[in-house]
């Protein structure tokens, strides 16, 4: 049984009712997976839109433990104690763990066998001269004066499957512990129970020879996830529950726009501030940092992504505040004035998550727009000055965040040229003075270069 036709068979799991979509509430912000032998429950951001079937979410689930696994560090995976009642480990091994099982499906529903050389006597075969020299008589042929030998039978080589080996017992072991932690994922059975085995120390002596003396690819992936299941369960032995996931996927929202649409230079695009102290060495500040850069067809977009809760209540108090408007608009005007970015080829946006099949927009599509933001102490006549309120689809993103897809960037950049066929914003009834920032940037003659902050850091302002 391969992984399709097991995701396709009838299942008794009702898998929906293992799925939650979260709220952002305090309480509710935890993406990912929490589970143990009994029952697990797998936690959707905000604004996802679950598929109709089994298979489908199935499948979504994978694609979750995707995304967790590529754009959280453990640090980010660190939850508050009080979370949970039972031990937990912030270090689970979820992908070895998913490794284990579908290797077991790729192989037919099988455990991982070596097998033995066998020798036996036939007319045809994998013939070893050797042996057949020793232990067989062979004709004599004399042609022309010329004698020859010819073997009517051969010693020849076979295999034979030996699944009394030590590894056999330890994968049957691996493929049982894997189930009861993920098997839920992909059928409702469990394998047989795995019979003797070594201890788990001598397991990883007997996966690490293994690991360290096979070539072949697919096995060495296998005697790796075993491994790291191994070491795992040696650390944590007495943990019954293990969860997989964040309270913190704001970052996540934020890489995943960044992968879809930004640049990989974008630091280069960076507003950069410092202290010169009159006491000791002058103290340097990290760069103000946007998200994310989008250019295309040469037009500059700043993009802040925002996992907030606008797309999925409405309501306004869950929209950015002033403050990341504030440094939306000198994100602009630094690349304005500094980079030489003319203001009608620069564009600001704010791109929050939603649900295309729910929200109260009446979007139907994967990005939208919905509405602007402005300083009321700016003039809001350059386009980067009235930053765009984007909504985008969380699972339309979650599966096409990979190779910066041209039709999405086409998606994101006409919904955020919006302000282009926008009226001109009125102004304030209570209107205060315009502000330039680029008035008070003038670049010190002191100011040297920062070194970059590594991305996903908090930048200071």
């Amino acid at each position: 049984m391969d992984i399709d036709s097991a995701l396709k068979s009838v299942m008794e799991f009702d898998i929906k009712k293992h799925c939650h979509v979260n709220s952002n509430e305090d309480g509710d912000r935890f993406v990912g997976i929490k589970a143990d032998s009994d029952n697990a429950m797998v936690y959707f951001p905000i604004g996802y839109e679950l598929p109709a079937t089994d298979a489908e979410i199935r499948t979504d689930i994978k694609d979750l433990i995707q995304v967790l696994s590529e754009f959280t560090t453990k640090d980010d995976r660190l939850l508050a104690l009080n979370r949970f009642a039972a031990p937990q480990s912030v270090d689970f091994p979820i992908n070895a763990y998913k490794s284990v099982i579908e290797y077991y499906f790729s192989i037919g529903g099988n455990y991982y066998i070596e097998t033995d050389p066998t020798y036996k006597t036939a007319p045809t075969g994998k013939q070893d001269w050797p042996k057949t020299i020793k232990k067989k008589m062979p004709l004599v042929q004399n042609k022309n004066g010329i004698s020859s030998f010819i073997f009517t039978d051969f010693v020849v080589r076979s295999t034979q499957p030996n699944d009394t080996k030590l590894i056999t017992q330890i994968n049957r072991y691996c493929v049982f512990e894997a189930f009861k932690r993920l098997g839920w994922l992909y059928v409702p059975f469990m394998p047989e129970e795995p019979g003797p085995h070594p201890d788990v120390k001598t397991s990883i002596s007997i996966a690490q020879g293994k690991y360290a003396e096979t070539n072949d690819d697919k096995k060495k992936d296998l005697f790796r996830s075993m491994l790291d299941m191994l070491e795992y369960m040696d650390e944590k032995t007495s943990n019954k529950q293990f969860y997989f996931g964040t309270d913190d996927f704001d970052h996540v929202w934020e890489k995943l726009i960044d992968r879809a649409f930004g640049e990989p230079d974008k630091d280069k695009y960076f507003p950069r501030s410092r202290w010169f102290l009159d006491y000791g060495k002058y103290k340097e500040k990290r760069p103000l940092m946007p998200d994310t850069i989008m250019i295309y067809n040469g037009k500059y977009y700043v993009l802040d992504a925002k996992c907030y809760k606008y797309g999925w209540t409405g309501r306004p108090d869950h929209l950015p505040n002033a403050s990341s408007i504030s440094k939306q608009i000198t994100y602009g005007e630094y690349l304005e004035r500094y980079k030489g970015v003319t203001p009608k080829s620069l564009f600001n946006a704010f791109i929050m998550p939603f649900n295309m099949a729910v929200n109260f927009f009446n979007i139907t599509k994967p990005v939208g727009t919905i509405g602007e933001a402005i300083g009321d102490w700016r003039g809001n006549t350059k386009y980067y000055e009235r930053i765009q309120g984007i909504v985008l689809d969380t699972r339309y993103l979650m599966h096409h965040y990979v190779g910066k897809p041209e039709k999405e960037k086409k998606a994101l950049a006409e919904c955020i040229e919006a302000v282009t066929t926008r009226p001109p914003v009125p102004s304030a009834p209570d209107q205060h003075k315009v502000i330039n920032y680029s008035d008070y940037m003038q670049p010190h003659p002191l100011m040297v270069a920062e070194s970059p902050t590594p991305y996903g850091t908090d930048s200071e302002t």
